[in-house]
């Protein structure tokens, strides 16, 4: 094992984006769903995806079981030992002690960000999801007219709760990124809250999404925004981040704007990391999805201009906790071999591969959202 490999699995991860897990025993037909972005086919089992046969490699040893245990047998043992066990587990062995905990996305019970630390025995921060806000807002029947100060005021009492960081926005699932870059008049936005409360249904109003985002700025946090991949509800030639080349343009100087994901778009979002400064990316949910074996080469497409203080870790883990032990080992195992690689090819210093290795895992998250200096260290 390199030096870089030995230094990534010492160090303790700040996972800057993720989401709680089901608080409940999973039988397959509810834990098969879990394993994929996309939706459930008759006679096609997620177990054969990539994903899939990464949890069966590298998930199955955690629970007592040989590489490769069989389905069946996996799921049995998942039961066995019960959802909270299997949680701790998973969480504890990802050697992660600090989760920023999207909060806004929970058709099902999820665990609390306080829950996820407990697991991890570390400790948890909340991610506010703007879109939730503004759904809540209006099912308050809210007049047109008062919409845009109701939500700012929602928005803001949510992002004054403790240990919130950072709020996001899903309008790559909504819209897509081709909107009009510019603030939205007060006019506009009354005329869109007007047709939004006479139809309800989800926020999807391209002026309302504009008006989210630019009340995203004047809250004054960073700004999580999903890119890239994601389940069938997305459309992905709009989630390309090189769509919101004019509006981080006329946002320049303001919040830090984190983009999540990113594939197939991760070159799209590091020259936007290259050229504006407000700009960070992580690959995120892409490195469970394509496994350890293939981390390194989306990490190596993310990487080719990123500026290192500007790649962020993240598992986005959801649903099930294996996704944190995955997206820990994939990003570790990925960066460790993309960085040894350069070292031995004298393209890089070890001190300087290290110091890479300790921002990309740890530190550019401290950075970006404040987090406390005095965080733990050890692995």
């Amino acid at each position: 094992m390199g030096a870089v490999r030995e230094a990534l699995d010492a160090l303790s991860l700040v996972d800057h984006h993720c989401h709680g897990t089901v608080a409940a025993d999973l039988g397959r037909d509810a834990f098969e769903p879990l394993l994929t972005e996309g939706d459930a086919w008759p006679g096609v089992s997620p177990f054969d995806s990539p994903a899939g046969v990464a949890v069966r490699r590298h998930c199955a040893p955690l629970l007592d079981l040989p590489r490769h245990a069989p389905v069946e047998q996996y799921l049995a043992r998942r039961s066995e030992l019960g959802w909270r066990e299997v949680q701790r587990r998973f969480l504890s062995v990802s050697g992660t002690d600090v989760f920023c905990v999207d909060t806004g996305f929970a058709p099902d019970r999820l665990t609390t960000p306080r829950e996820v630390a407990e697991a991890a025995g570390g400790s948890a921060y909340e991610v506010v999801r703007l879109e939730s806000v503004a759904e809540s807002v209006r099912a308050a029947g809210i007049e047109p007219d008062a919409y845009a100060d109701a939500f700012r005021a929602a928005a803001l009492d949510a992002v004054r709760r403790p240990g919130v960081v950072a709020v996001k926005s899903v309008a790559a699932y909504r819209t897509g990124f081709g909107l009009d870059p510019a603030r939205p008049s007060d006019a506009e936005v009354t005329g869109a809250a007007r047709h939004w409360t006479a139809r309800g249904g989800r926020l999807d109003d391209p002026v309302l999404v504009r008006h989210l985002l630019w009340t995203a700025v004047d809250l004054g946090l960073p700004l999580q925004l999903h890119t890239g991949f994601g389940d069938s509800d997305i459309r992905l030639h709009r989630a390309d981040p090189a769509l919101l080349t004019d509006w981080l343009h006329l946002t320049a100087g303001t919040i830090p704007v984190l983009l999540l994901h990113c594939w197939p778009y991760q070159r799209q979002a590091a020259y936007l990391a290259a050229v504006f400064e407000q700009v960070h990316l992580d690959v995120g949910l892409t490195l469970h999805h394509v496994g350890p074996a293939r981390a390194g080469a989306v990490l190596a497409e993310a990487l080719e201009i990123t500026p290192f203080r500007k790649l962020l870790y993240s598992s986005d883990a959801y649903g099930v906790p294996e996704f944190f032990h995955l997206g820990a080992l994939a990003f570790r195992q990925g960066l460790a071999e993309l960085l040894q690689e350069r070292v031995d090819a004298d393209e890089l210093s070890l001190p300087d591969a290290l110091r890479i290795a300790r921002w990309a895992g740890r530190d550019n998250a401290r950075r970006v959202y404040g987090l406390p200096d005095d965080l733990p260290e050890g692995g």
